[in-house]
């Protein structure tokens, strides 16, 4: 298992951490006409020049180490993983909405390059584990006492709309197509499946992984702490 991927890890970069976006802060004597406050969690270039990331407004002018310790503080007990056996374009989003969600970590499973673009530098933000194959995922699951929960429109899965969720759990996705592996169904406690109506035989694998962690969200999290 290894730390954050790397730009080295990435197929294709995503926005740069400065200047992405065109809403955010000008420098803080220009917003505010007094010098910054003496607080230890402000970046000294970001109070000099703005600051217009990809970050809520409690965040703003904060060092990047001091957002993700803040966020470890208050982190959910449930974590995501997706299997990236042929390069998925889908793990950008489910690190984005993990992040939104704030996910105890993701974990990608087999090929260790995705494609950054989808998670908007939310990934400098969330825990992101890497496994080679999927044996490796269920023991570290097994480790911290996870229900793996599979999410796949299979026959014999349990509809997440009438699921209750472990508060303890891994979340898996299989990636686009192929849905989840057998290997991870088999090591999965609970495979549960989201109501479709439609002519298509599944979603999008970031969309799922979307509507699943919402519901656990609404299960077990103290929505009054939410921004």
């Amino acid at each position: 298992m290894s730390s954050a991927p790397t730009d080295d890890d990435a197929l294709t970069p995503g926005p740069t951490e400065w200047g992405e976006h065109p809403h955010g802060v000008g420098p803080w004597r220009a917003e505010f006409g007094t010098e910054p406050p003496a607080d230890p969690r402000l970046d000294p270039e970001l109070l000099a020049h703005g600051d217009r990331r990809n970050v809520v407004d409690a965040y703003r002018y904060w060092r990047r180490e001091a957002i993700v310790a803040d966020i470890d503080a208050r982190r959910h007990p449930f974590h995501v993983a997706i299997e990236n056996f042929g390069h998925d374009a889908n793990i950008g989003t489910v690190v984005r909405t993990a992040n939104a969600f704030a996910a105890a970590a993701v974990h990608i499973v087999g090929r260790k390059r995705w494609n950054r673009r989808g998670a908007m530098v939310t990934d400098r933000y969330q825990h992101i584990h890497h496994h080679t194959e999927i044996g490796e995922l269920l023991s570290f699951a097994a480790e911290r006492g996870l229900t793996v929960v599979a999410v796949d429109n299979v026959p014999g899965s349990v509809p997440l709309e009438t699921a209750t969720l472990p508060r303890d759990c891994l979340l898996l996705f299989g990636q686009e197509g192929p849905g989840v592996t057998e290997a991870a169904r088999t090591g999965a406690l609970l495979t549960v499946s989201i109501a479709q109506f439609g002519s298509t035989r599944s979603i999008n694998a970031g969309v799922a992984a979307g509507i699943a962690m919402h519901a656990w969200i609404r299960q077990h999290a103290d929505l009054g702490a939410a921004w």
